[in-house]
């Protein structure tokens, strides 16, 4: 059995695909599935797929790609089914059924208890292996350790507001971030505001966030409404508050490769720079966590990446948690989550208020981060609607630091 893909992309703050007609009939067969599975009934399961992919089918492309989690979960399931009750020909079908339907989790077909009876069986390696190139996230990430210093495309300088802006000295005295930032020390200022906006707006990844796009006014709505943000909302919020306190940051949108065109979900924390220590640090507000290497130092982005590939230390602050309940630990945020999500990175050239919300004639430039593996390089520079991408294989370039 597999935790349902999406319900991760969903909790993880990937898309809203569930607010539709057939994502609440999805979530509603899935639980059917998972009764079927419990009671080992393939009879029921198999009219229970037969309706899914009867509605399934006549989703557009599109739609259905957004739906793809549910389609190979539905045939993997029944997959294990028959692997628990010794059918190996059945499971064997189902299993290729899943695996052409998008289902590119290797590690967990190589772990998965359900199937330990047809494992041995000399047809399941080779079925399974073209999934690893597609879903095994650490050799993946492995593959995308070089780039390019030599690099020269230039784009837009990345810029900083001021603390003295006005919207964000208001910011500043509205929410008394001197006070929760505290007297310490720079890393001690950024962790308590860190858990200041974990623990004051919950994250929310099932519901798109509200149209104003600034700290104030989410804030403000969150509490209004008693509602949450996704990763971006809570990672916007975030920036800002760092920006009123004087310090430069940016917000990051970690992507996957996704060759498929089949995952929707991506992740976007905050990077902060100490001028104490001379280099950025890791905060992501959603998990309220950040990253540390053997000697307790914070660590930024790309050496996090790093050290996930080359395997050398990585501790997660043991306070680290989704919205107070479920700890968040290294193996599945780092090793599994974050490796997926650190293929690609892209940030806004200009880090200020308000800078996600979109008005009439609003221009937008951003830097997309890109492995020389990446299986599209795509032009220098590209534009859709009012948003401006420059892409670039020069790490240096990308987290240089602030002047």
């Amino acid at each position: 059995m597999i935790k349902l893909f999406i319900l991760m992309m969903l909790l993880r703050g990937g898309g809203a695909v569930a607010d539709t007609g057939f994502g609440r009939f999805a979530e509603r067969q899935a639980q059917l599935f998972q009764k079927a599975y419990e009671a080992r009934d393939t009879v029921t399961y198999n009219s229970l797929l037969a309706e899914f992919l009867g509605r399934y089918d006549k989703l557009g492309a599109d739609e259905r790609r957004n739906f793809t989690g549910y389609h190979f979960d539905a045939y993997y399931n029944l997959c294990c089914t028959f692997a628990l009750m010794g059918q190996k020909e059945r499971a064997f079908y189902y299993l290729d059924e899943s695996i052409k339907a998008g289902m590119t989790n290797y590690t967990h077909l190589l772990s998965d208890p359900d199937l330990v009876s047809i494992r041995d069986d000399p047809r399941f390696k080779p079925m399974v292996e073209p999934t690893r190139r597609l879903g095994d996230y650490m050799y993946i990430l492995a593959h995308a350790g070089a780039y390019n210093t030599s690099d020269k495309r230039p784009f837009p300088a990345f810029t900083y507001a001021p603390a003295s802006d006005p919207n964000l000295a208001a910011l500043r005295k509205g929410f008394n971030l001197d006070s929760i930032a505290g007297g310490g020390n720079e890393a001690s200022q950024v962790i308590n505001l860190l858990h200041w906006i974990h623990d004051l707006v919950p994250h929310d990844g099932q519901h798109n966030n509200p149209a104003v796009m600034n700290a104030m006014s989410l804030i403000t709505v969150c509490k209004r409404d008693n509602r949450g943000l996704n990763c971006r909302g809570l990672a916007t919020v975030l920036n800002e508050c760092y920006l009123a306190m004087g310090f430069k940051s940016r917000f990051v949108t970690c992507l996957p490769k996704d060759s498929l065109h089949v995952d929707n979900d991506c992740h976007v924390i905050d990077m902060v720079y100490l001028p104490s220590l001379r280099h950025w640090v890791w905060m992501d507000p959603t998990n309220d966590a950040y990253v540390m290497d053997e000697r307790g130092q914070l660590l930024d982005i790309a050496s996090v990446r790093e050290r996930v590939i080359d395997g050398r230390m990585l501790i997660v602050n043991p306070d680290a948690n989704w919205n107070r309940r479920q700890s968040t630990l290294k193996e599945d945020y780092l090793y599994n989550y974050m490796a997926k999500n650190l293929y690609m990175l892209e940030c806004n050239t200009n880090s200020g208020f308000d800078v996600e919300t979109a008005a009439p004639g609003k221009k937008r430039e951003m830097v997309l981060l890109l492995p020389l593996d990446y299986f599209k390089q795509g032009p220098d520079s590209s534009a859709s609607g009012n948003f401006v991408t420059y892409r670039t294989n020069n790490p240096g370039a990308f987290w240089a630091a602030p002047n």
